[in-house]
């Protein structure tokens, strides 16, 4: 099927980092198979991870179709783009149908992308992570990617407010060697290994970063752990529940 969308989109996306000299670098781009399916499975900081984590699969010259929430394909300007990139809309009340389709793709021989913390990590490390990568990954018989991005919350992330014109940000995307389904006893262990590969991959990101703070209130975007300010993972799972619960509170 012709792709009209995607690749235009691919180079607005270019065009941008290049105005604004993102230091953009990619480690482990000959994971990324030429040809086949494939899923990659990466950390999530940041509202612009899809667009990074795809970079990492252009030296293969593969199109990632990511799976993301349904509402992101209804939104009058972001629907018809996701429509026609042929990402994979997931209703999270009828997830079977998302998984199914996520599925086919996969035995078509595409790569499709899975943020399997689910949801935008406010501490920058990595959190407990859902099976379905690696589920998908059994039964369409192909590999998983383990992928880190860094340096994307810097520019948009939960909590914060966007700075998309800010210049010459670092981005690292690393992709990690991939993980067969064969190698594994279960979906448990798979699941566990790939938690493993992702907080390695993060953490090699995280210290081997080319840029640091520039004072105490520019440290919010470095975890608690490597003496930034972001919450630790209990932390963030209290301000996620204060959220839900602000948010389904009429007087709040």
């Amino acid at each position: 099927m012709p792709e009209f969308v995607y690749p235009p989109v691919v180079a607005a996306a270019k065009t941008m980092f290049r105005v604004l000299d993102l230091k953009i670098t990619v480690e482990g781009a000959h994971h990324v198979p030429r040809s086949g399916g494939a899923v990659m499975a990466s950390n999530h900081v940041s509202y612009l991870d899809f667009i990074f984590c795809g970079l990492g699969a252009q030296d293969s010259k593969r199109l990632v179709r990511f799976m993301a929430k349904k509402s992101v394909f209804t939104h009058k300007v972001s629907g018809p783009l996701m429509r026609g990139m042929r990402h994979i809309p997931v209703d999270r009340r009828a997830g079977a149908g998302s998984y199914s389709a996520a599925v086919t793709a996969l035995r078509a021989g595409e790569v499709v992308g899975v943020f399997p913390e689910a949801t935008i990590s406010r501490s920058f490390v990595v959190k407990e992570i859902k099976s379905g990568a690696t589920r998908m990954a059994r039964d369409a018989d192909v590999p998983v990617l383990p992928v880190a991005l860094w340096g994307g919350q810097r520019l948009w992330t939960k909590g914060r407010p966007r700075t998309l014109t800010r210049r010459h940000v670092p981005i690292t995307i690393i992709i990690g060697e991939p993980m067969q389904p064969a190698d594994y006893p279960d979906t448990n262990a798979m699941t566990a290994d790939l938690k493993v590969r992702l907080t390695e991959l993060v953490d090699r990101a995280q210290r081997n970063y080319p840029d640091s703070p520039a004072g105490p209130e520019d440290s919010w975007w470095q975890p608690k752990h490597l003496g930034g300010t972001a919450p630790t993972l209990e932390e963030a799972a209290e301000l996620e529940v204060r959220r839900r619960a602000a948010a389904a509170d009429p007087w709040a």
